[in-house]
């Protein structure tokens, strides 16, 4: 459906463009007429040269710039066809052959698979003539492909977001794992240092139960004072004794 619409639309640009040249004395110049016969031959290289000329003379002439885009587009130039269209954006839509207009920017658009710009265009169509079947096809069609346009992106987007998450992920387990690595490579490097000084763990762990160090000076302090201590304590002991024999004797003596 899709090729024989745009093979009609092709040959319906090929048929408004010989009539589009009417649409004042104003435009009704030889070069468009010229072109219009070169244009109904095929010749559309020829065609495009004369409306050319055309514009040389007047840029804004409506027929000039829109036959202009027809020649383009079957010569598969959409985005000079584009250009020619737009150039009289302003003054189209208020000619007789604005519904002709919109539907051939359409058919550009769809050949650029613009569909935002072919819904459009084609909605002002249908507005200046709503019976326009053909118009309303290609509506429907270029709704359809904006549509599945919009749903691809929101996809990519979708799948975008995804392999960021996927990627955070990935790079957080990979640091995990480094992080991993490297307490496994220093409990490592603390096993193999203790084989290979096990004389040093040794003495680490002697050393760990053993008592302070103290100086000589201080260990003789320590003796002497012990030593006092057992004096003081020795003569407590005799002086309980000598209180002991003096209580018996008193006791004899009764």
């Amino acid at each position: 459906m899709y090729m024989r619409k745009i093979l009609y639309v092709i040959l319906s640009m090929c048929l408004m463009a010989v009539s589009v040249a009417d649409l004042s004395a104003q435009e009704d110049r030889r070069e468009v007429r010229k072109g219009n016969r070169r244009f109904k031959d095929g010749a559309f290289g020829e065609a495009g040269i004369e409306y050319m000329r055309a514009l040389q003379k007047d840029s804004m002439s409506v027929a000039a710039n829109y036959n202009l885009a027809n020649a383009l587009y079957r010569q598969e130039d959409y985005e000079k066809a584009k250009e020619a269209l737009g150039r009289i954006k302003d003054v189209a839509p208020m000619t007789p052959d604005a519904a002709d207009y919109f539907y051939n920017l359409g058919s550009v658009a769809i050949a650029q698979q613009d569909w935002q710009t072919a819904v459009q265009a084609f909605a002002q169509s249908l507005l200046v003539n709503p019976g326009d079947l053909d118009a309303k096809e290609n509506y429907i069609y270029a709704k359809k492909k904006l549509q599945d346009q919009q749903q691809n992106q929101n996809n990519q987007q979708n799948d975008q977001n995804q392999d960021k998450q996927d990627q955070n992920l990935d790079q957080n387990n990979q640091d995990q794992n480094n992080d991993d690595q490297q307490d496994n490579k220093d409990n490592q490097d603390q096993d193999n240092q203790e084989k290979e000084n096990p004389e040093d763990n040794k003495d680490n762990q002697q050393s760990q139960g053993r008592q302070p160090q103290i100086t000589p000076q201080a260990a003789q302090q320590m003796l002497q004072a012990i030593q006092a201590k057992e004096k003081e304590t020795q003569d407590k002991v005799k002086k309980a004794k000598a209180a002991a024999m003096k209580s018996r004797q008193k006791e004899k003596n009764w």
